[in-house]
């Protein structure tokens, strides 16, 4: 019993860190190149490991670790991780959604491994993974991942964060993903506007029985925490991590199924202006004694602010489950063709542009043959098949990816487009387009796409541009007898700058059903058509470098 207890102790104080060794043999696999990123030694000089043992004191009332003690230990570990690439002090400027897929024990331990995605300015997005083991049992599950942006600070100078070098696939993925979800962030209020706007939100307050709600003021719950040295960080100040676990322990009190938590600072001395310091809505699930869902009263809300918020619940609700169900889904999960809705543009566009980054960072392209300076490579995993066309042109990369960003020029290159529509300019930086094409093989009907491009400029040096295509599906434009609706999940052009009026151009596929034995002809050498088509889409380009369109010169 007692060497029981000391090998738990030993275990709980085993907060374990990456010791200076690691760190340091770390930096040597930066210093020595690529040539470790693929073997065992390779480790990222951002990653920091944290283990935790879960003692009664870190438990809520339901014996399990609370989420808020979670919360503090993710964002200490990814504090450290932020700080260690920048060099300085980091700040928690905000957190993702996180789906908590596990519940954690009393004598578990937690495991946490956070490392820098991507570095902008003075901003780095680090990635966070949560898994859960019992040492007894020897299982092990993952149970969360969470995605945090911090802030490098310095008193007295302008902070540039040196850029974030990817070596394996996992990473190089992740570094170009980042790049959009960023995008995504930054675009979030303006989504809630216009859902709130642009949509009818079904609330039913009218309609529900009275006598079953709860009025919203019942709900409400104010905690003030003075902040004493236990709940201090390294530089001092309060963390990120503190203040989302009192705010934890604040939304759980109030808790009934979405949780808004405003977070204000103030001075003891006499201080009547408060400074707002972060809010957050938290979901929560209420179960019964047999851990199933219960079901809730409903919230009637208070005039004014309160139908306000009881509003923007409905439209979180959603961007939550268009986050989950678009943004989360992997590639191989996705069906072919979405549902176009132009509440949900923002999922779909970045979905768009990251399954092809995703596709454009994996590491086992083959190259299988080259013809006239244009090589083909394939990539054959368990459950598709793809093909990557790859050029160098003497145009400026500015240039094609701006002539090749109007599909509807796409005709006067390609012969497997006899014509293309715009059927709806979204935004700035997407648009869906209806594309006729002939028959391919066998097939006597000609086919017809409707497809969202989405495309996007570099965000730092040595990023492509991009041209991202995937079906999506319209109501005005539904599948005909004329013609054999075609699919495209991930397709479309890259374009690296590699000198003056100089561009290497890559044109990705993912191949569908419909599209495959097209595909395989031309991998198998059978048909030259891949070649003739894109070395007609370099003709283009060298005919029009000087011929921009007005309208596509003010991207």
């Amino acid at each position: 019993m007692i060497q029981n207890v000391g090998n738990h102790l030993r275990r709980g104080l085993s907060s374990v860190f990456s010791s200076r060794s690691a760190r340091k043999s770390a930096s040597r696999a930066d210093k020595d190149g690529g040539a470790m990123a693929a073997g065992e030694g390779y480790r990222n000089p951002t990653e920091v490991q944290m283990s935790q043992l879960v003692l009664p004191c870190h438990t809520n009332q339901r014996g399990e670790l609370s989420v808020g003690q979670l919360l503090k230990w993710i964002d200490t570990a990814a504090c450290l991780s932020a700080e260690r690439h920048a060099g300085c002090p980091c700040v928690t400027a905000s957190m993702d959604d996180i789906y908590f897929e596990h519940t954690i024990s009393v004598g578990q331990v937690v495991n946490i491994k956070a490392k820098v995605n991507r570095a902008f300015n003075s901003s780095m997005e680090v990635g966070i993974q949560v898994a859960s083991e019992d040492l007894c049992s020897e299982k092990q599950w993952s149970v969360c991942k969470a995605l945090a942006t911090f802030v490098a600070h310095r008193e007295l100078s302008r902070v540039k964060l040196k850029p974030i070098t990817p070596r394996t696939e996992e990473e190089k993925t992740e570094h170009s993903v980042a790049a959009e979800r960023r995008r995504m962030r930054l675009v979030y209020a303006d989504t809630i506007k216009d859902l709130l706007a642009n949509c009818v939100i079904q609330d039913d307050l009218e309609s529900r029985d009275c006598s079953h709600t709860v009025p919203a003021e019942k709900t409400r719950v104010e905690s003030v925490e003075l902040v004493l040295p236990p709940h201090a960080n390294h530089q001092g100040n309060t963390f990120g991590g503190q203040i989302m676990a009192w705010m934890e322990n604040v939304a759980t009190i109030a808790a009934s199924m979405e949780v808004g938590v405003c977070v204000e600072a103030y001075r003891q001395e006499a201080e009547t202006h408060r400074r707002h310091i972060n809010s957050a809505f938290m979901t929560f699930v209420v179960l019964d004694a047999d851990d199933q869902p219960q079901t809730l009263p409903w919230i009637r809300p208070q005039p004014g602010d309160g139908e306000r918020r009881y509003r923007e619940a409905s439209a979180r609700k959603k961007i939550r489950l268009d986050r989950k169900y678009i943004v989360s889904c992997k590639q191989a999960e996705m069906p072919l063709s979405v549902p176009w809705d132009p509440s949900n543009q923002v999922y779909l566009s970045y979905n768009n542009v990251s399954s092809l980054k995703m596709l454009v960072a994996k590491d086992d392209w083959v190259l299988s043959s080259e013809t006239n300076q244009i090589r083909l490579y394939t990539l054959e995993e368990d459950k598709f098949l793809a093909f990557h066309l790859e050029m160098l042109v003497h145009v400026d990369a500015t240039q094609a990816f701006l002539l090749l960003s109007d599909l509807c020029r796409r005709p006067e290159w390609d012969k497997h487009c006899r014509s293309v529509e715009l059927v709806q300019q979204v935004d700035e930086d997407d648009a869906i387009y209806h594309i006729i094409s002939p028959a391919l093989g066998g097939d006597t009907k000609p086919q017809d796409f409707v497809v969202l491009a989405s495309r996007r400029k570099p965000c730092d040096n040595g990023d492509p541009y991009v041209i991202a295509l995937r079906s999506v599906t319209l109501p005005t434009h539904r599948e005909t007898p004329e013609y054999r609706r075609g699919e495209t999940i991930c397709s479309g052009f890259c374009f690296w700058r590699e000198g003056d009026q100089l561009t290497k151009v890559s044109y990705y596929n993912q191949a569908t059903p419909g599209f495959l034995n097209y595909v395989t002809t031309n991998v198998a050498g059978l048909s030259s058509e891949f070649y003739t088509t894109f070395k007609a889409c370099e003709q283009f380009l060298l005919d029009n470098r000087n011929d921009l369109a007005p309208s596509l010169q003010t991207l």
